[in-house]
């Protein structure tokens, strides 16, 4: 029987849209200034040496660093630097109520629901951790930060890589068998699968559909038995 359930966020339970049109241009656009303005600040000065080690380029400049960052976000990269400033930015953004995280209301009505059955809910996100929590805690529904038992990101690894889900059980009281992955992407559920995780495909928003793994479309389709 499944004993826990770890979700993806993007495209599984927030529309994909909110992150492309809201989330990735607010960062794009305060970042220069963000990462110029806070050199110094220790986090901040962590990442830049990571894309500097990143593009094996130790001793680049500042204007190369925010380039090389502006680019990775246009081309959707999961480079783990980016998504901590990322995380950085966007507090920011949700502090001042520019946005608020954006969930489907189904997603997080079957959250609440597996919460209160005793199921236990972590996040394995490409966002980081810190941006997790932001979007949780600055909800369309609130601060619901405490449904969630943990939280992972690419620190663990690359989400369509098993090792990354082989990480994360290790630090989880279940054996593989008794988690429920939960992603729009095949690749990342293929690599779940390998792990020996139970998965759940969710297919919103007209994306195409796949029979490697048991699907559906919002969370009203899900059944007891998908966890059997």
């Amino acid at each position: 029987m499944i004993k826990a359930l770890l979700t993806d966020i993007e495209g599984t339970i927030t529309r994909i849209s909110f992150v492309k049109d809201v989330l990735f241009p607010y960062a794009a656009q305060q970042l220069p200034a963000f990462v110029r303005g806070h050199t110094e600040q220790p986090e901040v000065a962590e990442q830049i040496s990571a894309v500097k080690a990143e593009i094996n380029e130790p001793n680049a400049d500042i204007d190369t660093v925010i380039s090389t960052l502006l680019t990775w976000i246009e081309e959707d990269k999961k480079i783990t630097p980016l998504k901590q400033l990322q995380g950085l930015i966007w507090q920011t953004g949700y502090e001042n109520g520019d946005f608020t995280g954006h969930l489907y209301p189904d997603a997080y009505q079957f959250l609440q629901q597996q919460k209160q059955a005793g199921q236990q809910l972590y996040v394995y996100s490409s966002g980081s951790v810190k941006a997790q929590h932001l979007i949780f805690q600055y909800s369309d529904f609130g601060d619901i930060r405490s449904l969630f038992s943990d939280y992972f990101d690419t620190k663990v690894g690359a989400k369509q890589a098993p090792s990354a889900y082989e990480n994360i059980i290790t630090q989880l009281p279940f054996n593989p068998d008794e988690v429920l992955f939960l992603s729009d992407v095949v690749a990342e559920l293929d690599a779940a699968k390998t792990a020996g995780l139970k998965t759940l495909h969710l297919i919103r928003d007209g994306q195409e559909s796949s029979s490697k793994h048991s699907y559906i479309n919002d969370f009203s389709q899900f059944k007891a038995e998908h966890l059997a």
